[in-house]
């Protein structure tokens, strides 16, 4: 298989070794192994690393993710191939990574850093550009809560990912409250989150990964915050110091603007006015922080400045990209005449409160500035966040610094061929032939795909408020966030291979993130809990609801494609763990009792388990719930659901849900009973919920039966079209469709207003796009395969 790996021009300067990405699927039986994997410019094998994400069930390979390392050019495009047969051999050495007694040693050509077992300090040494740092100059993970103050103790590093591009270590931790006992750093290689008698350990925990690349000097820490506790936490402060000496102390007072001796540029024009050589008695410090070009602050004595992220910025200040993919840069460098650090956070201004302030004894990074905006993590609540250390000689222009600090925010990113996709089969057919396409129907989509809220702040970006839920009361007055329902990122990352758009990515990554983190509880001492996705409510988790219809895993599935991070597949594998445990309780045991949907979405989400993994637990349960879907339908002669008290009604999407779900189990094991009780489902609801003006009914009630607008019906008659050529069947689905289509219009502005944590700027949510892209996208598919498309 040869496919071409695509980049869209970008960044002005030309880029040498750029370090990439790129997702590939491939077609059942094609390919056994990585061996002859390689990416080539030209004849040039570039250096690289691959892995199997996913396997078919005869062992073929369905998925690889690849790293690599890509001169690409300035102002323009490029084009690479990607061989999984080549014949051409690399040589590339890369990182050299080394088991020592007790932690991990990584040689990257332009540094060199080791990590050790059982420590407070995130290095136990690192050399770059000449300067050695010892482990007492990396301070943190500090937290501050309404409890107390709080130092971390490292476990037991682990190797998440080694090849010769890039290396991933990672580290559980926990904070240990100052002034109590075992508050000091002591060799305890092994942290478990659980006490000696395997109960869950109350704690604030956390996770940090450091991810080195080939022959660059700069290192990606990302640090994941667990809240293992039973309570609320007020998180006052979350903070990482890099001492430029051993024995320096950084002020930690909050954060200050520009004092006497500094000065404030904006744009890198002006920079080489100020690029002095730094004699080794001096140090020179610099904040910069962009919207448009960067305005910089640069003490060229060393005096104490900061940036600041909070919701008073992003109430005030105007910026037109789509956040997801970009916003801005955020920075803090301390150089003095041994070189420099210059420390990145990243996507900062949207998950405020941020803070980076240098000053001449280090930079000091706050994930969480004290006295500023508050931050709360609901007990079972986790977020990363991540940041860019690049270590400099002391030669190292401002504008370089600010360079790679721009390109950490919204790096190079590639993309195949939709055709790469849709050949592959790996994907729902969603891809439509470009000679097919109706443009009214294509900008409908992407409108939909764009027309979201952004909320900015921490605990909520890549998560949006439902309007219609929050109308109706049901947050008590607060905002009813989505949670990712009707399984948004899996919309995205579909709606990224049918375009290669690079945004839908990078809107489906933002949304992936947030979901494992917020959306998913990592502790409880329920265990219908652990594990599991909180349905839609105030503050993420507030009603305490887990319900099988709220669970899903394809978006996680894919972000672990597309992204190569195992705590996606993770995540995805622990929510299907809590849906077998959901399905034991008394509420699911008589058939009849639920509505479709709550064991229509269990089903796809234990199906797509099974694809991935291939493991038979998954199945099992699949085959009890399409037993109580037969012995439902055979009770009450459909799928009618309880309503009031003394009747059951059709519900026209949940029922879709339901033949969506049935359809999907289908398409791996035929069966010819299951396809009849599929199509039954079909024709009730054209027997019964299709009005006279082409619309289906919202519910059967008198007091409901009105006007529908629910694409998921669109999604049954596809299916309906699909099990028998009929064409009758997308005939009932075309006034639902030309009118999704007539009113997808793009909204994207709107004022931006400050409602609790968060700051929320224009746009609706996500949850239409979710739910409506499968269905319409697929009835579109095949109004043009059925030559029905005007």
């Amino acid at each position: 298989m040869r496919v071409k790996v695509k980049f869209d021009k970008l960044y002005r300067w030309d880029r040498t070794g750029e370090h990439c990405s790129i997702a590939v699927p491939v077609k059942q039986g094609q390919l056994w192994s990585t061996e002859h994997v390689q990416i080539l410019d030209g004849e040039r094998v570039l250096p690289s690393q691959t892995k199997i994400t996913s396997r078919y069930e005869d062992g073929s390979v369905r998925f690889l993710f690849t790293r690599f390392m890509a001169d690409l050019p300035g102002n323009g495009k490029k084009e690479l191939d990607y061989e999984t047969e080549s014949s051409l051999r690399g040589n590339y050495k890369g990182i050299m990574l080394e088991t020592t007694p007790h932690g991990f040693r990584a040689d990257c050509g332009s540094m060199e850093f080791a990590v050790r077992n059982g420590t407070c300090h995130l290095f136990e040494r690192l050399i770059c550009a000449g300067r050695e740092y010892i482990a007492e100059q990396f301070v943190g993970p500090l937290l501050k809560t309404d409890a107390g103050e709080f130092i971390p103790r490292f476990g037991k590093w682990n190797v998440v990912e080694q090849g010769p591009v890039c290396v991933t270590l990672e580290v559980e931790g926990e904070c240990l409250k100052v002034g109590t006992s075992g508050a000091e750093c002591f060799p305890k290689e092994q942290y478990t989150g659980k006490t000696d008698d395997g109960s869950p350990e109350q704690c604030l925990r956390f996770v940090c990964r450091i991810t080195a690349f080939a022959e660059k000097p700069w290192l990606d820490i990302a640090c994941r915050l667990v809240n293992a506790t039973d309570e609320k936490q007020h998180i006052a402060s979350w903070v990482f110091e890099i001492r430029r000496k051993p024995d320096a102390v950084l002020s930690a007072a909050c954060p200050v603007a520009e004092g006497g001796g500094t000065r404030r540029i904006t744009g890198i024009r002006e920079l080489p006015e100020v690029e002095t050589k730094i004699d080794l008695e001096g140090v020179r410090t610099c904040v910069g922080r962009s919207n448009y070009k960067t305005d910089f602050i640069i003490g060229e004595k060393g005096e104490r400045i900061s940036v600041v992220a909070d919701a008073d910025l992003l109430l005030r200040e105007a910026n037109e990209h789509f956040g997801e993919v970009f916003y801005g840069t955020f920075f803090g460098d301390v150089t003095d005449g041994e070189g420099g650090v210059c420390a990145t956070v990243y996507q900062a201004q949207q998950n405020f409160p941020k803070a980076v302030t240098a000053e001449k004894n280090g930079v000091r990074i706050m994930l969480v500035p004290e006295e500023t905006d508050r931050v709360e993590m609901h007990s079972g609540m986790a977020r990363e966040q991540r940041f860019l250390l690049h270590f400099h000689d002391a030669g190292e222009p401002l504008a370089e610094l600010d360079n790679r600090s721009l390109i950490y925010q919204m790096p190079d990113t590639p993309h195949l061929s939709p055709e790469v996709f849709q050949q592959s089969g790996v994907f729902p057919d969603v891809f439509i032939e470009r000679e097919k396409m109706n443009q009214d129907a294509e900008i409908a989509l992407i409108n939909r795909a764009d027309s979201h809220a952004r909320c900015y702040g921490m605990m909520n970006w890549g998560d949006v408020p439902d309007p219609g839920y929050t109308e109706q009361g049901r947050g008590g007055g607060k905002p009813v966030w989505t949670n990712n329902e009707y399984d948004y990122p899996h919309a995205m990352y579909l709606m990224f291979a049918r375009t290669g758009t690079r945004r839908f990515l990078d809107y489906a990554n933002v949304a992936a993130s947030h979901w494992m983190d917020v959306d998913v509880c990592h502790y409880s001492r329920n265990p219908l809990w652990q594990g599991g996705q909180w349905e839609h409510t105030a503050e993420h988790c507030e009603n305490g609801v887990m319900v099988c219809s709220h669970e899903w895993v394809e978006g996680l599935l894919d972000c672990y494609h597309f992204t190569g991070n195992e705590r996606a597949l993770q995540t995805a594998l622990g929510i299907g763990e809590n849906v077998l445990r959901l399905l034991e309780t008394p509420m699911y045991q008589v058939s009849g009792e639920s509505n479709a949907r709550e064991t229509g979405w269990a089903l796809r989400t234990l199906t797509a388990l099974y694809v991935e993994t291939r493991d038979e637990k998954w199945i099992g349960k699949c085959r009890w719930i399409i037993g109580h879907f037969r012995e439902w339908m055979e009770e009450y002669g459909e799928w009618v659901a309880p309503y009031t008290d003394n009747t059951t009604i059709r519900v026209g999407f949940m029922i879709s849900v339901a033949v969506g779900s049935l359809m999907r189990y289908y398409r791996v094991f035929p069966d010819e009973e299951l396809k009849k009780m599929i199509l039954s489902a079909v024709d009730d609801l054209v027997d019964n919920c299709l009005m006279e003006n082409g619309l289906f009914y919202y519910k059967e009630l008198p007091s409901l039966v009105r006007n529908g607008n629910n694409t998921l019906l669109l999604e049954a008659m596809t299916i309906g079209w699909e099990l028998t050529g009929e064409k009758r069947y997308l005939e009932y689905g075309k006034k639902t469709f030309e009118r999704a289509v007539a009113i997808s219009s793009a909204s994207m502005g709107g004022a931006k207003k400050a409602i609790g944590d968060t700051v929320i700027s224009g746009g609706g949510g996500t949850k239409n796009f979710a739910q409506s892209f499968i269905p319409l996208v697929t009835y579109y598919k095949a109004l043009t395969e059925a030559d029905m498309l005007n």
